[in-house]
Formats: C-alpha cells, sequence, structure tokens
C-alpha cells in the first residue's frame, strides 16, 4: 500500500505543518505530536489552546522523511512573484467577496427596517381604538346621567340637544392607505450600510494561488534538501544521536515531546500525550564515551523521582549502531 507523503513547510531551518487534516494524520498514524504554535481568534486562554501551524522537533521531521512518509518543502523558494494578469484576477476575487458580503449586509439592514416599523404601526393603530373605545365610553356615561320628564319625555335643554346632534364616532378608525409619495418610497428602502465592515479570508495554506508553485523546492531526501541549502539537521555527532535515540524511541511504539520543563531532552509517553502522562525522561549521550558527573546522575535520579517520572539516560553507539538505556530512580535510604 502507498502512503501520500505529507509535505512540511520549511522556513529558517524550521518545520512546519499548516493543514489540519495532515496534524491528524501524524497524531494518530505516525505518533508524531509536534507544537502547535498559532493563535486562534477570539480565543481567550491563548497560552492552554493555540492552533496551526504545528511545529516540529528537528528529530520529527529528519525521523519523517528516513521513514518517507512526509516530504520537505522550501517554502519561501515556492512563492514565485506573481504577474500582473494574476494580481489582477486574485484582487477581483477578493472584491467580489466584500461586494457580497455588503450587499448581505444591506439586505438585512432592510429586514429589520421594515420589521420595525411594521411593529411601530401597529402599536400606533391600537393606540389610537382605544382612544376612540375610551371616548365612547365617556359620552354614554354623560347621556346616562342626564335628567328625564316622565311625561314629556326628555328635558330640552339646548346644550343638550346640541350635544345629541353632534355625531359620536362610534367604529374603529382604518390604518392609512400605503402612500407611493416619493419620500415614504425613499424611506422604506434599505438603508445603505455607511460603515462598511467585511471579513478577508487569509487561507492558511498557499496552495490556492496561482503564483504558489513548490513543485520545483520539494525534497524527498536529507541529502537533496541540504544540497538546496534548505535543510541541514544532523550535523554534529550529537545531532546525529539525538536523531537515532528518537528513531528507536519511536519504532518501540512511544510519543516524544519536549522535555526541558523536566531536565531532559525529551518526555517519554506510552501513548497519545491526550491521554496519558509521560512515564520517563530521556537524557541523549553523544556517545558510551561521553563523560558524565556523578553530580548529573544524583541531580536526574532527584528531579525525576520529584516529578514522578524515571530518569532515562539514553546512549548511541555508531560504531555498533546500537542504543542503550540506563534508568535512574531515586530509593529511599537505607
Amino acid at each position: 500500500m502507498t502512503t501520500t507523503r505529507i509535505p512540511i513547510y520549511v522556513s529558517n531551518e524550521r518545520a512546519f505543518v499548516w493543514d489540519v487534516d495532515h496534524v491528524a494524520t501524524l497524531r494518530s498514524e505516525h505518533h508524531v505530536c509536534g507544537v502547535l504554535s498559532g493563535t486562534l481568534p477570539h480565543l481567550s486562554q491563548q497560552n492552554v489552546f493555540l492552533g496551526l501551524p504545528l511545529v516540529l522537533m528537528p528529530e520529527e521531521l529528519v525521523l519523517l522523511v528516513e521513514k518517507q512518509l512526509a516530504t520537505i518543502v522550501h517554502d519561501p523558494a515556492a512563492h514565485h512573484n506573481p504577474t500582473p494578469p494574476q494580481l489582477e484576477t486574485w484582487d477581483a476575487s477578493r472584491r467580489r467577496g466584500i461586494a457580497h458580503q455588503l450587499a448581505r449586509q444591506e439586505r438585512e439592514a432592510g429586514r429589520h427596517k421594515g420589521e420595525e416599523k411594521g411593529a411601530q404601526d401597529a402599536v400606533a393603530i391600537q393606540k389610537r381604538a382605544l382612544r376612540e373605545a375610551r371616548r365612547l365610553k365617556l359620552a354614554e356615561a354623560e347621556e346616562a346621567k342626564r335628567p328625564m320628564n316622565t311625561t314629556t319625555g326628555p328635558v330640552e335643554d339646548h346644550d343638550v340637544l346640541a350635544s345629541a346632534s353632534t355625531p359620536v364616532l362610534t367604529s374603529l378608525p382604518q390604518p392609512l392607505p400605503h402612500s407611493n409619495a416619493p419620500s415614504e418610497r425613499a424611506s422604506s428602502s434599505p438603508a445603505p450600510v455607511t460603515n462598511a465592515v467585511y471579513t478577508i479570508s487569509v487561507p492558511t495554506t498557499s496552495d490556492e494561488f496561482t503564483w504558489y508553485d513548490p513543485a520545483l523546492h520539494t525534497y524527498e531526501t536529507l541529502d537533496a534538501a541540504r544540497k538546496a541549502n534548505v535543510w541541514h539537521y544532523p550535523v554534529t555527532e550529537e545531532d546525529r544521536a539525538r536523531c537515532e535515540v528518537f528513531r528507536d524511541l519511536w519504532e518501540k511504539g512511544y510519543y516524544m515531546g519536549g522535555g526541558s520543563k523536566f531536565g531532559g531532552d525529551w518526555l517519554v509517553y506510552p501513548g497519545d500525550p491526550l491521554r496519558y502522562h509521560s512515564h520517563l525522561v530521556a537524557t541523549v549521550q553523544t556517545s558510551p564515551s561521553a563523560p558524565l558527573r556523578p553530580m548529573e546522575i544524583v541531580a536526574h535520579g532527584r528531579l525525576g523521582t520529584a516529578t514522578k517520572k524515571v530518569h532515562l539516560l539514553c546512549g548511541w553507539d555508531s560504531a555498533s549502531q546500537e542504543v542503550t538505556y540506563i534508568s535512574v530512580e531515586w530509593a529511599g535510604f537505607g
């Protein structure tokens, strides 16, 4: 089965992964975690939850390329200078997106204004109806209070006759018909958006830009990237020892993360760090003959025990091509 290689974008000797699917593949299939270093918009706890890009340790990139699981892309060189037609096409697409957003905002503003005007008209009609009903009720009460003549009928009084001859409004007012006056037509149209606010989406990858072409700047081996002056690690004997120890731990099924806070090179996890705590703190010795002071052994043992971990001294023998391990754990006094 052929595995699609994951592109790792290199800039200034640092390795980045920009695609979230590639991040998931690295973690779930290749147990390579890296460190998220990007910020997420509108997120309050930036120091806890970070986003893309994923930054890989140098040993992780070397492992992935040597295992033929990833390729190196020299990201700065893959961005060519755009031609004027390419820039015009990109700018036209950007302006179309802005115009679409502004038109949608105008439609929303017009709809909200129409809803508010309809609600105001309904309230005004209800108030007029209540006033007319109250006026009619007062007129009926005044009519009931007038004195009546038992023989000749109602007492004829000029004021009474005058008030009786005055017609009383008994029907509720009807809403005014819609006017087609220019002023009213102008007020019913959607209000223009004076303070235009729009969003410009910045893609996480450069694949959609027509002037981005990584074909001539992709390297499948470390030697090819080194010859192109793109990637040089490992350089020293210590770098090679770190890569070999990292590979051996990875092949044993462990996950590795940064261990500087615990006095080592890596934290070693038995599974995904999101599910497990690390059991080991690993420190790499350049060679079997590399000096190691007794005080360092004591410090590693005390620090590992204090953090509920075992400190692992890892040695790489370039002659035998083997990795050896010695665990240091502080024991109780006799």
